[in-house]
């Protein structure tokens, strides 16, 4: 396997990658350049400068993951990465520390006017009225997003001696006056509060142009604001009209709209207070090979056989979310393929209930692996990543219930699959805690190891069956693992299915003949991937 690293990235990221693959550094590339060599790697790590396009997606054809070392992933087109089934990484945590403390600097520099100052010492001046600034004691800081950054931030700010006010729909009010600053609930309670303001969210369709003429219209007549975050946050244009008329008393800008080409930037013409510094939040040396590692070790993970830590594109597959529920990821997968290979038809819906332990917990990694069953029984490529998409471009239901019913098993999933020609359902569980076994098929309750071949075959409850399916098996050179044989709940029931292990897998000659044997009835062939 190849892995290709560009944008300039700590060395340190080659040495944890070169354990599972060959790894190339070359400098940053325009997309016609990259299109021509990534069909040949695996995997692909960058920085903010290069821009994985569509295109270059779509030219990877051998792609499995491709790592952001850096906290955003607005460089990446992660929708196209999705539909591919490449897995998409970042490191939310490796420069935490360098971004929130470049905030605080770029805030103290533009409170006690330091640039300008600098400047004017340097060239053999002593203007000292000239650049009175203000203190951040006694002020109000304003936050907008309370994740990490933003945390620290605030705490930083609190030391400082300043009032806080948060603004974020995500954290609740409790957690925000713990910490002993202000909750406000809406954006139009927060504008006119604030001395400072400082944004922490990523670059989404809702937070474009957050900042703007009209809200900038709504804060303090001397406001003074900070954006370490991402550019476009805050309309360029619209900041550089308010530092002017005076609304806005100053900025410190650390990001942009069109990185790295900003000579046409607004801000650069502005005539009034400004620290302007070319996305320095996170180049510290500390940050830098934080995040190298980081990524460097999600892509060996993954191009190992194991997942990764920071994956954009599967949230549900989280560490914290995944690690309750992993001992039931197979099973919930062997669950969906084995209901989907049984099933006969266009699929409707899939119902998935959760019993017993499995209630009480976050399911919706199992949903996942029951989704990549499905698909997989009838689609090439499909994965934990493109799942969930290609189950939606389908038009396909899923429906995710808890149930508290008494049964048998520690934890039980169970999954109905609805299709236009009927309902097909089975169960899986785990027998002494990590034991996997198929416990139900239909209206047959069963124990059976999940096998990668296997054979399902309904039959008249009859003398001779077993013998007479087993010599056609024997027959055709293919060894039996083994069998459950399964009849209904009613004693006056006359039907029976065979569940079979076998060691390699059947064609449709060797199902023609088992089903030509009198009382038998739709034998299938069930191959299952997702067995140790």
């Amino acid at each position: 396997m190849k892995v290709l690293v560009t944008d300039k990235i700590n060395e340190a990221a080659g040495k944890i990658i070169e354990r599972a693959a060959q790894v190339d550094f070359l400098p940053t590339m325009s997309e016609d350049e990259l299109i021509k060599i990534i069909p040949q790697y695996d995997a692909l790590m960058v920085r903010s400068q290069t821009k994985v396009t569509a295109k270059i997606i779509d030219a990877g054809e051998n792609l499995k993951i491709i790592g952001r070392a850096g906290v955003g992933v607005d460089n990446i087109d992660v929708e196209a990465a999705t539909q591919k089934g490449i897995i998409v990484v970042n490191s939310p945590d490796g420069n935490t520390m360098a971004a929130a403390e470049h905030t605080i600097a770029l805030m103290l520099a533009m409170a006690r006017n330091i640039a300008p100052a600098a400047i004017s010492t340097k060239s053999g001046k002593w203007e000292r009225s000239k650049f009175t600034g203000c203190e951040l004691y006694n002020k109000t800081l304003g936050i907008i997003g309370l994740g990490k950054i933003g945390s620290h931030v605030a705490q930083v700010a609190l030391a400082l001696g300043m009032k806080l006010v948060v603004y974020d729909p995500y954290t609740s009010k409790e957690v925000v006056e713990k910490m002993g600053a202000e909750y406000a609930s809406t954006l139009d309670d927060f504008w006119g509060k604030c001395d400072f303001i400082t944004v922490h969210v990523p670059k989404t369709k809702e937070t474009i142009n957050l900042i703007n003429k009209d809200t900038i219209a709504k804060m303090k007549k001397g406001v003074r604001l900070v954006n370490c975050a991402r550019g476009g946050i805050i309309n360029e244009q619209d900041l550089k009209d308010a530092i002017e008329s005076g609304q806005v008393a100053s900025a410190a800008i650390d990001v942009y709209e069109n990185e790295p080409n900003i000579a046409e930037c607004p801000l650069i013409h502005c005539d009034g207070n400004l620290v302007l510094t070319p996305h320095l939040g996170a180049s510290t040396q500390e940050a830098q090979l934080n995040v190298a590692i980081d990524v460097a070790e999600q892509i060996k993970a993954v191009l190992t056989g194991g997942s990764a830590s920071s994956a954009v594109n599967i949230p549900s597959l989280r560490p914290d979310r995944l690690e309750p529920v992993k001992d039931y990821m197979q099973i919930a997968e062997n669950s969906g393929e084995l209901a989907m290979q049984i099933s006969e038809g266009v699929i409707k819906s899939i119902e998935i209930t959760a019993q017993s332990d499995l209630a009480e917990l976050d399911i919706q990694p199992l949903e996942v692996a029951v989704l990549k069953g499905v698909l997989a029984s009838m689609l090439e490529g499909v994965n934990y990543v493109n799942a969930p998409v290609l189950a939606k471009k389908r038009g396909i239901d899923i429906i995710s219930t808890r149930s508290k019913a008494k049964c048998n098993f520690a934890g039980l999933l169970t999954v109905k699959l609805v299709t236009d020609k009927g309902n097909s359902i089975v169960a899986g569980a785990l027998v002494a805690k990590d034991i996997p076994r198929i416990v139900k098929i239909n209206d047959y309750e069963t124990s059976i190891r999940p096998q990668k071949h296997m054979l399902i075959i309904p039959h008249r409850n009859q003398p001779s069956m077993i013998a007479k399916v087993a010599q056609v098996i024997g027959e055709n050179n293919i060894n039996i693992g083994s069998m459950n044989v399964v009849q209904k709940n009613d004693r006056h029931e006359t039907e029976s299915i065979m569940v079979i292990n076998i060691d390699t897998s059947v064609n449709s000659a060797i199902l023609s003949d088992i089903e030509k044997i009198d009382g038998v009835h739709n034998p299938k062939y069930i191959k299952l991937t997702a067995v140790e």
